[in-house]
């Protein structure tokens, strides 16, 4: 296969990678069973540039290839009708390219969609139609849910998003920050942050001692047991379960105040830097984050046995909004969500990463449904909490080291990419460079880009009344889709 094989944060020259005629490649994407990870396209004089990045989770590995297409083509044979997992891929492309991928099953816009969109709709006497959004009674970003119905039962649900033009990608090649990328997605400040910070200091080859490695891993964590608490309780809120939303939103306080005291923010912004972090944590620190993790678990664990030997819960979350492991697999589901439908794939684990080796995990039992989702994140913030107190002992055992290592320049006609397993799943940060080495092209990909069509799908035959609880259990970003 014509690919380039590389790893996690790692630059590679970007004349390398190999260059393939469009057939050949999408013969190769059919055939593989790797997912896709990306697939983009960049402007190249006469030409576009269609990248694609493949990941081998098995090996650690991710494969990357390209093509040229001349601007003059305005139409190519569907991948997706042979491999459902470009369904997106070949939408957003379509959109930012006007090249039509021909006989895709579902070619709608991605973003571009408030003129003349065409909502799927049934036919029947007793079918209706709900319309909810993109304006909200709660305080949430905008998004449009079109619900198609008989009586109470959702046969379909399409979801319409796309309705803040940020333009992010864009602002990214003018003028990248750190400042600007943890705005991009507020709930995954250090997902975010460390994926845009390895990624110039793989394209500059700068490389940052392992105090400052650390700590980025351990606020990583912090945030997925702070978002994983606070989601627990909205599932139990949603059911009507008081108690358990309002003992899980106090407990999800002590993580995000301790973040404050290492920080400065609750939501652990101006930590993380190119180079480093701005924060070291001391000893009597460490001790302090160790000593609310103990308490916040042992107040968790108490909370969860209560909920879940609730008759009221165990009926509300049992069986609602299931999705097979096989519908999760076409639709190339991410993360958190995956997991809960049985797919075994985690960034931090299946490609390289020396600062998680040896951190023994113990094995889910998916059951696919609201229940699934609540104990995979019962599970996860279980295993957070072993993960930040097996790390801290690793900064303590280190001596006095810099937190920040002055960047190099970019290197000029260079690829990179950086995974980093946010909350919600893989976070995706790619960037190229050009003769210069200023960077050319900027993209991102957040786990939401995967996974709100699995909430669409998770909602078939439910009533619509579960809605609410199946939204909640996969809680996808509105902002990290809405570039």
């Amino acid at each position: 296969m014509n690919y380039y094989v590389m790893k996690n944060n790692q630059r590679i020259n970007l004349l390398d990678i190999p260059t393939v005629n469009f057939e050949s490649l999408r013969a190769q994407l059919i055939a593989t069973n790797l997912r896709p990870i990306a697939f983009f396209g960049s402007d190249w004089g006469e030409n576009i540039k269609l990248f694609v990045a493949l990941a081998d989770d098995e090996k650690g590995e991710i494969l990357v290839t390209s093509s040229l297409i001349h601007k003059s083509i305005k139409e190519y044979e569907s991948i997706t009708k042979e491999n459902s997992q470009y369904h997106m891929f070949e939408r957003e492309f379509y959109e930012q390219f006007g090249i039509k991928p021909l006989n895709h099953p579902w070619l709608k816009p991605v973003r571009k969609n408030q003129d003349d969109y065409e909502f799927f709709e049934m036919q029947g006497a007793e079918t209706h139609q709900v319309a909810v959004g993109p304006i909200h009674a709660g305080v949430i970003e905008p998004g449009h849910f079109r619900f198609n119905c008989q009586g109470e039962k959702v046969y379909n649900l399409e979801i319409m998003l796309g309705y803040q033009h940020r333009g992010v990608e864009d602002l990214m090649v003018k003028n990248p920050s750190n400042q600007l990328v943890e705005s991009i997605c507020g709930d995954s400040v250090i997902a975010y942050s460390s994926a845009y910070s390895q990624l110039i200091e793989a394209l500059s080859e700068t490389k940052i001692t392992p105090r400052a490695e650390i700590i980025r891993r351990i606020a990583l964590e912090m945030e997925r047991i702070a978002i994983h608490i606070g989601d627990m309780g909205a599932i139990l809120g949603d059911i009507a379960y008081l108690m358990g939303k309002e003992t899980y939103a106090v407990t999800r306080t002590l993580v995000i105040n301790t973040m404050l005291e290492v920080s400065g923010s609750r939501f652990i912004r101006g930590l993380t830097t190119v180079g480093g972090v701005n924060f070291d944590i001391s000893a009597d620190m460490s001790e302090k984050i160790i000593s609310t993790l103990d308490y916040v678990k042992k107040t968790v664990d108490k909370m969860t046995n209560a909920a879940l030997n609730s008759p009221t819960v165990i009926s509300r979350l049992e069986k609602t909004g299931n999705i097979s492991f096989e519908s999760a697999q076409e639709l190339n589901m991410v993360g958190l969500m995956a997991r809960s439908c049985g797919l075994n794939i985690d960034s931090r684990f299946d490609f390289e990463d020396v600062y998680y080796k040896g951190i023994e995990r113990k094995a889910f039992r998916a059951t696919n449904d609201a229940y699934s989702r609540f104990r995979i994140r019962y599970k996860e913030v279980k295993d957070s909490i072993k993960i930040v107190k097996k790390l801290l002992e690793k900064l303590n055992k280190l001596g006095n080291q810099a937190l920040i290592t002055t960047p190099n320049c970019l290197v000029q006609n260079s690829f990179a990419l950086s995974i980093v397993e946010g909350w919600r799943g893989e976070v995706v940060h790619i960037a190229t460079t050009d003769e210069s080495g200023k960077i050319s092209r900027y993209k991102i990909k957040d786990p939401s880009f995967n996974n709100w069509w699995g909430l669409s799908i998770a909602v078939r035959n439910n009533g619509i009344s579960d809605f609410p609880l199946c939204n909640k259990g996969f809680d996808l970003s509105y902002c990290g889709f809405d570039l």
